[in-house]
């Protein structure tokens, strides 16, 4: 079988796109090379190494090229998508932190309380929160960094707000569970007093209650992404 390199993966799966599957399709080499992000020359070598090792097909007229993928090429572009579709598919759509219960300074009491988060809390999440915020110390800089791609991610987004003399920030929130035991929300604010080394959890119930912890005890939390 021929090595499929990345830049032939990547003009193969132009020339698919195009419909070079079962039909011969004409392209200058200068289109493909900017289509690929290469030169009008690199792209002429490309086609040539594929058509060397069998995997595409080409009739060559002046400056333009007629390509088809023979066979194998399309096997082996098969190969690669079924192994990355596979890998994909497997990934857990979780993330997986521990860390330290340490205490707040208790302003998430009276945030969480206010009427222009507590109703579309209500709507959003199906529950008003207990007053105040759970504080997570993080363990490892792994798990800080795996957090900050929820700051790309929608999350259940809860609208920011003003109430005539003061505007408050967005929330985003996760859904989570904390110790295995209690269902909760890890949350995201515009404005916070914390970097990701610290994160803030809401639930229905008063947690450190629930699980019956204390400042310094270890929790674990599975964020469901």
């Amino acid at each position: 079988m021929t090595e499929l390199k990345i830049q032939h993966l990547i003009t193969l799966t132009e020339l698919l796109s195009k419909g070079a599957r079962h039909n011969y399709v004409t392209i200058t080499t200068g289109t493909l090379g900017k289509k690929i992000g290469k030169s009008q020359q690199a792209a002429s070598k490309h086609l040539l190494e594929l058509e060397q090792g069998g995997l595409v097909s080409r009739i060559t007229a002046g400056r333009k090229v007629s390509v088809k993928l023979t066979h194998e090429g399309y096997e082996q572009i098969s190969q690669i998508y079924n192994i990355l579709k596979s890998s994909l598919d497997a990934m857990p759509p979780t993330i997986d932190i521990t860390g330290t219960l340490v205490a707040g300074m208790g302003e998430g009491k009276y945030y969480m309380s206010l009427k222009g988060y507590t109703k579309q809390f209500k709507q959003k999440i199906g529950y008003i929160p207990f007053p105040g915020t759970l504080n997570v110390k993080l363990d490892k800089k792994e798990q800080i960094e795996s957090l900050r791609q929820l700051g790309t991610m929608q999350g259940i987004h809860i609208d920011g707000f003003s109430d005539g003399k003061r505007t408050y920030g967005w929330v985003k929130c996760f859904s989570c569970k904390i110790n295995g035991k209690v269902d909760a929300q890890l949350i995201l604010l515009e404005r916070t007093h914390h970097d990701l080394s610290t994160i803030e959890l809401i639930s229905k119930t008063e947690i450190r209650k629930k699980l019956a912890i204390k400042s310094g005890a270890n929790l674990s939390i599975r964020i469901t992404i």
